[in-house]
Order: C-alpha cells, then structure tokens, then sequence
C-alpha cells in the first residue's frame, strides 16, 4: 500500500506523460505480481463500484476528526474532492501500513460489501489509523469509487508494454474483456508467448480523427473508403466456439441486451470477429437514436419493445476471419470478406459504400447527412490495416456542422477535482415570453483564461444561491453546439439536446440577442421532418 500510495501521488503530480509512464515502470518493477494486477485495474478504470454511501462516510470521517457537519461542508466547498477533503481533516497519522495493495483489497475493502454499518465504521476507522496521509488519500479515493489520476488506459498499456517487452498492441488486447485481478493473471499478462486469446476476448477499437483543415488535403477520394457515419453503439460482434459475445466500445458485454445479435452470431463462420455499429434499425432504415434510448433503458426487453425498436449491427471491418487475426490486412481485402460473410436477410448490415468523384461532389451528399440519419462521413484510406486506437492519416471523421443556438448563461456551481474551486459547470437559457427558461447544461469548450474570466463574472454577479448552485445576472452569450434536438417531456423548456457544448463566448452579442424558444422549435421541425 504504501508502494501504491507514492505511485498516486508521483501521478498526481506530474502533467508531463514521461514521467508518468517512469512512474509506472518503476512501481510495476518492484510490484507483486497480484499487487501490479490491483494496481493496474484501478488505473484503467475498473475500480470497484462504490461499496458504501457518501453519507455514511462523511459522517464517520466527521466523528473520528472530531468536526461539525457545517466544518465538513465548508472544507469540501473549499477543497473539492470527497476522497481528499476526508483524508486532511482526519487526526494527524501515527502510523503507517507495511501490508500490501491486494491485502488491502481483498481482505479489507472487498468485504465490506456485505459488512453491516457497525462493522464497517470498525474497519475504516481502524484502516485510517493503520494509514498515514499519502495511504489514506489513495485508500479513501478506492472508497469513494473516485479513483481519477490523470492516467488514460492507453497510457498504462505503454508502460506495460515498455517494462515487459511486448508490443503495446498485444498487451490492449490482452487488456480487453473479462477478467479478475490476480498474480497468475499479471503473469499471463506480461507472458512473451503471445497466442493467447480466450474465446470471448474483443480488439482493441481502432478510432478516427476529426478531418482537419479542407478535406481536399486528403488528395484523391479514389484513393479512400467513405462510408456514412453511423450514430449508434460501437461494438464488436465476437463468434468463437459456437458461442456469441457483443461487446461495446466502453467493454461493457451487452450479448443479453441485443438478443437479435445473439442470433445473428449463430449464422456466422466459427472464429468471425466484426467491428461495427448496433442502431435501431426498422424498414430498411435506421431510427432515430432516441429509439434505442428507449431500449437502453430497460431491463426487461419484452415482445413490444423488441417489435417496435428492433436493432441490426451496421458492420464496418472483418478483425477475425476464421479463427485468424486479419487487422494487419488490407482495408479493402477485409471488406470482401465481410460482404462474402454477411448472411442475406440477417441482422448484419453492411455499411455501405459512398461513391464520388470529387471532394465537392462528396460535399454535396455529406449535407444529407441528418435526412439519413447519420453524422457525415467516415474516410478509411484503402490498404489502410486497423490499426489500435486512434491513429493520425488512415482513418478520418468528416462530420456535418452541429446545431447552434445563442443561449444566456443563467446558472453556474463549482465543477470537480482540479476545478472545484472554480465555477465551471454552466446553465443556458433562451427566451420564452420575455423570460429566461432553462434550455441546456454544459461544461465544456472553454479556456482556461475564459474559465477564470466566467468565474470572477460569477462571483461578481451572483444574485441567487441554492446550495453549489449560483443564478447571475443574465449577460453573458454563449453559442452552444449539440448533435441532435427532440422533444422532451422531461425538460422545462420541452426540448432536450443531445452532447450539448459551448462553441464560443458571443462578447458581441447582447442577451436580449439570443434566441428564442420559438426559434429552437423550429429547428425541432425541421429535425423531425428530415427524420421523417
């Protein structure tokens, strides 16, 4: 514990990605075999789910500090952090713990789950005493399920990748799917025999970025795949000794959730692994993305919702061909073999091909793009392999222009972590009858200097305050950008966004400049009639 105590704190406190990665070696060297497995669990993000209420560990952190709930609330304020605002008010440390992460783990987190409360104020109050601060804070951002360093899974599989010795494309692989913290699996982990692969094991996702600059810098569209960009679930649809798995981008396995894919599995060749997109799909046609909302959030999928929303897997790429991994493949190599796979009728849909002979014919087509159903294009270059994670020059997103709308900012409270001293979390308003009605939240898309500048306009202009949250004065513009608009029931405003961000700060407009509720339901209409 205290190896991995130090580990948080020297990760902590570095921006710098080197450093970060030396960090890691150095503590992935000396580790245990079970303790790096721990280690590395909870820095990709698959820490446990919060084992206990924050309510209930506030209140113990309060008795065994001595302090006041009003005290506890002020420090929070002030500090930010649940995990952190704990370990610098509990008493000064007399200690400090010589046993080892997995023991921590699994004989002291672990079984609280089924503890009752009495127990597990016992075994906090006696692990904080065990602990000094450096073990503490780490230990309580396990509580807390907050365990946040600045650390992408990316980042760990190349320090992984770099202290064993094997490509990083190997360890992400390794990486994926299921499986449960322990010495023997650190071992196969870092194994040099690299055949390896259980059955229900995905890749690792290969991801675009966003076209930059004129398109036409691409050179030939000859020369590219471009397909429609799908605006669904990233998945993969695994078929390995006759069993089926589907597994999302977010490697969450979903097979349960989508039982027409389950199905569609059986018709595939043993050894078949498909990258593609699951979308609501009815008539030859997607649906909305709001339909599969619909079935997203349900737990039991009945005849009814089945029937109304069923779903296909648009496919885009053939990772596995016969029990054989085809990623280094050529791009168009990979797609005749997936059209020879596809059964005819089936729930596997192949992404179709966009013909055009210039970039402004194609620009042409990309503006019917939200008819379709659909975010612009996708640009694969062919003879391109799929590659892991998201690589620069062989496959690009060209997506349409978002919806815009000039909103007010009416509210704003304190945002997370780094920044919970700061004013970052934001409501918009638009106008309705001479009145501001909340429309969109959003926090993201500023500077750090125009951060700062909102948070002094903030303190200056407050005029209300509900606990965190702050009403000011109605004067700063935003232009916000968001994917998708509908009608909601839900919403004060009868409208919900979808991704909604802030594009820019409108220091030109006035808010008696923004728009109106009237204005955003006509962009409602015309949503719902190129869905149509």
């Amino acid at each position: 514990m205290k190896a991995f105590a130090a580990l948080y704190a020297a990760l902590d406190q570095t921006t710098k990605t080197n450093a970060k990665v030396e960090a890691l070696k150095q503590y992935l060297a000396a580790a245990a075999p079970e303790d790096a497995a721990w280690a590395i669990t909870f820095l990709i993000g698959r820490r446990p789910k919060r084992l206990l209420e924050s309510r209930k560990l506030a209140q113990w952190a309060m008795e065994e500090a001595g302090v006041p709930d009003w005290l506890f609330g002020e420090c929070y304020h002030a500090v930010g952090d649940f995990a952190e605002t704990m370990a610098l008010l509990l008493p000064p440390a007399e200690n400090s713990s010589a046993l080892p992460l997995h023991v921590w783990i699994e004989e002291r987190l672990l079984p609280l789950r089924e503890a009752d409360d009495e127990t597990r104020r016992a075994r906090l109050v006696e692990a904080w005493r065990e602990m000094d601060e450096p073990q503490r804070f780490a230990w309580n951002k396990l509580l807390t399920g907050e365990f946040r360093v600045g650390v992408s899974q990316t980042l760990v599989v190349r320090a992984i990748a770099e202290a064993s010795g094997i490509a990083p494309e190997v360890m992400a692989h390794r990486l994926m799917g299921d499986w449960l913290p322990s010495a023997e699996f650190w071992r196969q982990l870092v194994a040099h025999d690299t055949r390896d692969a259980d059955i229900s094991r995905p890749y690792p996702f290969c991801l675009a970025y966003p076209v930059e600059g004129e398109v036409e810098e691409l050179g030939d569209p000859a020369e590219w795949q471009i397909e429609w960009k799908w605006d669904g679930i990233r998945s993969q649809l695994i078929r390995r000794q006759r069993q089926t798995f589907v597994w999302s981008r977010g490697e969450e396995l979903m097979t349960d959730r989508f039982p027409e894919l389950d199905a569609l599995g059986a018709l595939l060749p043993e050894g078949t692994v498909i990258d593609g997109e699951i979308l609501p799909w009815k008539d030859g046609a997607p649906l909305v993305f709001a339909q599969m909302q619909r079935r997203i959030g349900r737990k039991v999928l009945g005849p009814k919702i089945l029937g109304e929303v069923p779903v296909v897997l648009v496919g885009y790429d053939l990772l596995e061909w016969n029990g054989e991994d085809v990623r280094e493949r050529p791009l168009e190599w990979r797609r005749a073999r997936l059209e020879e796979m596809a059964p005819a009728g089936s729930a596997l849909v192949i992404s179709p091909v966009v013909r055009g002979a210039t970039w402004d014919e194609l620009r042409a087509l990309r503006e019917e793009s939200r008819g379709r159903k659909v975010e612009g294009f996708m640009l694969k270059r062919y003879g391109s392999p799929y590659r892991v994670g998201r690589k620069k020059g062989d496959w690009w997103k060209w997506k349409i222009n978002p919806y815009t709308v000039d909103c007010v900012l009416i509210y704003a409270q304190p945002g997370n972590g780094r920044r919970a001293s700061l004013f970052t979390d934001y409501t918009f308003g638009v106008w309705d009858d001479g009145k501001l009605v909340p429309f969109a939240k959003a926090y993201s898309g500023l500077t750090d200097d125009e951060i700062r500048e909102v948070d002094a306009f903030v303190r200056r202009n407050t005029v209300e305050k509900w606990g965190p949250v702050h009403a000011v004065k109605p004067e700063l513009v935003f232009e916000l950008a968001f994917e998708a608009i509908q009608k909601s029931s839900r919403h004060k405003s009868g409208i919900a966004v979808r991704f909604p961000r802030m594009a820019r700060w409108r220091k030109d407009k006035r808010a008696e400049d923004a728009d109106s509720l009237d204005t955003i339901r006509g962009l409602v209409a015309g949503h719902d009639q190129e869905n149509l």
